[in-house]
């Protein structure tokens, strides 16, 4: 399967259409009456899809069991024809088009079985996603003109000791959101971080290092008392994020904050944490500049 560990988890939705025909007024009217002989087409059906919503990942090699949080089926007769609706919802890191697409099949496989005794000539037509709703593809973001500095807080790689990683992983996956960005390096100096964040002209500026407990790890009290406020959410979310993967993450005192309409961030030295850093909050940290915009216009 996919890996989606990286993911974060959101409230996904998707509604999928069925339509199943019939060839004559009296199967509707049966229906609608509850005549069929095999039983009420409409429950039973309903029944049908919500197992065949729960047991989609047993049967489609390549989909990940999630909880299902809200199945709901709904059915409108439109002349000789009914259109099933199967509305999914969850909370997680994936989308549950399939689930609803699987849920209305089975409903619709189950209608064409109950009536196939009084209607010989009953069909199954559309089956399509109506709408999906969740993730990135509806949280989008604007990331027009936006620029960033990452500066590597780290003595060895400013003595050119090491080699800069973490720096190089964060300019890669700011690119993927169409942010250019240019890589600084200094050793962990207070005065050096202050002075980097006071020049800095990017919207976006990204320390990484000197965020744990270590004598020299002094990054996070350099840059917290420069920022006009805090974004404790940003924080709260980064340690969340790292603290189910490792659970040293809850050592990390990662930082965001504004400071002169920027905002300043500050992930650890380590490339995988930085990583998931990123992961953890971007793109949606850049909202922020959508809702600065907003005030100035207000």
């Amino acid at each position: 399967m996919v890996d989606i560990t990286h993911k974060i988890n959101t409230l996904r939705e998707a509604t999928a259409i069925a339509v199943v025909r019939t060839s004559s007024g009296e199967t509707i009217k049966s229906i609608k009456e509850n005549k069929v002989p095999k039983g009420n087409v409409f429950e039973m059906a309903r029944a049908a899809g919500l197992l065949g919503v729960k047991k989609t990942p047993e049967l489609l090699p390549d989909c990940h069991p999630l909880p299902i949080e809200y199945t709901g089926i709904d059915y409108e007769i439109q002349g000789l024809e009914i259109q099933i609706s199967v509305t999914v919802k969850t909370i997680y890191k994936t989308g549950v088009e399939v689930e609803a697409m699987h849920g209305a099949s089975i409903v619709a496989l189950t209608m064409y079985d109950m009536l196939k005794p009084i209607d010989k000539n009953v069909e199954i037509g559309t089956i399509k996603l109506q709408q999906k709703k969740g993730g990135k593809s509806s949280l989008k973001v604007n990331s027009e003109g936006i620029t960033a500095q990452i500066v590597v807080c780290s003595d060895t790689i400013s003595r050119a000791e090491a080699e800069d990683k973490a720096g190089k992983a964060i300019a890669a996956k700011l690119e993927a959101y169409g942010i250019a960005s240019e890589i600084k390096v200094i050793p962990d100096e207070a005065e050096e971080i202050r002075s980097s964040l006071k020049k800095a002209n990017s919207e976006v500026i990204i320390f990484t290092g000197g965020t744990g407990v270590g004598p020299r790890d002094v990054t996070p009290q350099t840059i917290e008392p420069m920022l006009d406020l805090k974004l404790k959410g940003v924080e709260e979310q980064m340690r969340n994020y790292g603290q189910q993967r490792i659970p040293y993450a809850m050592l990390s005192r990662s930082i965001a904050g504004m400071m002169n309409g920027k905002l300043v961030l500050a992930f650890p030295g380590s490339t995988k944490a930085a990583i998931e850093c990123m992961d953890a909050i971007f793109p949606h940290v850049l909202h922020v500049f959508k809702v600065i915009e907003g005030k100035r216009h207000e």
